[in-house]
């Protein structure tokens, strides 16, 4: 399974790669307008002493009423103050208009860079070419692999989501990639089911059907094992998992596959060892 899965673990590290530097660079661009409010405070400054402040200076000394200090303002001495004031007043603009699009623009590869690293992970725990068949679905349908030749497309390979059972006799579901995070959560789930997830970290989703009776604590540390051992954290000792009632969960704004939101929740620590928990064929 490892060399099979090789094609499409190497686009999506290429890819995340790609990615982690795009926001990287967009970062740093963000951080660089975080002085635009300066730049117009000092317009400000210029456009209010315009009278009283000599021109035909590099800089400028002006008493910031804001902190009731003097403050040096840099100035082209080829401008008059209200010119130079303009200036500040046109640079701030450009900064703000910088600032509210690489916001969009950081979201959005942040959750590019989100969906790979959960794509990873689904290829890390694949077992079969059904599974392998249905990552790689999804990742043309995110646009991360050209998607098949209709010509050539076969009807797509079906691949089922782990089944275990809790020492309770709890059915115990766990997703192997986002399509089935999004099928056990929003479809098969009732209201009243637990929904568990590594925090913070690429992973399953895993679903506790509880025929609306009380979970025991045991079948909760089974159902939290689970969830850390299919995410990322697996090689981890231990690893920290979310749990929350189905009902309390959202699809993200966007709609992509297996991502969600929620507010309120409950974390415990699991340790990723699933050996002696049992899985149903």
């Amino acid at each position: 399974m490892k060399k099979r899965s090789q094609e499409l673990r190497k686009s999506a590290e290429v890819l995340l790669d790609r990615t982690v530097r795009k926001l990287d660079l967009q970062e740093k661009q963000l951080r660089d307008t975080e002085k635009r409010d300066k730049i117009r405070h000092m317009g400000e400054l210029l456009q209010a002493y315009s009278y009283q402040l000599p021109v035909g200076r590099e800089k400028v000394t002006a008493l910031d009423w804001e902190t009731g200090k003097e403050v040096e303002i840099q100035t082209d001495p080829d401008l008059s103050i209200r010119d130079n004031a303009n200036r500040y007043f046109d640079r701030y603009q450009k900064l703000k208009r910088t600032f509210t699009a690489l916001t969009e623009q950081v979201k959005a590869t942040r959750e590019e860079a989100e969906e790979l690293r959960s794509l990873l992970n689904s290829i890390s725990i694949a077992e079969n070419s059904e599974d392998l068949e249905e990552i790689r679905r999804e990742m043309q349908e995110a646009g991360f692999l050209k998607s098949a030749s209709t010509k050539n497309r076969h009807s797509p390979a079906r691949s089922v989501p782990y089944h275990y059972l809790s020492s309770d006799g709890f059915d115990i579901y766990v997703g192997k990639n986002n399509f089935q995070n999004d099928e056990l959560t929003f479809r098969l789930a009732d209201g009243s089911d637990i929904w568990m997830h590594a925090k913070n970290a690429p992973g399953s989703h895993v679903i506790i059907r509880t025929r609306n009776m009380e979970v025991p604590d045991r079948t909760y540390e089974e159902g939290a094992a689970l969830a850390a051992y299919y995410s990322s954290l697996r090689e981890s000792d231990k690893a920290e998992v979310d749990y929350v009632r189905k009902k309390e969960l959202r699809r993200t704004p966007g709609g992509k596959p297996g991502f969600v939101i929620y507010h309120t929740n409950y974390s415990m620590i699991a340790v990723p060892d699933i050996r002696n928990i049992k899985r149903i064929p």
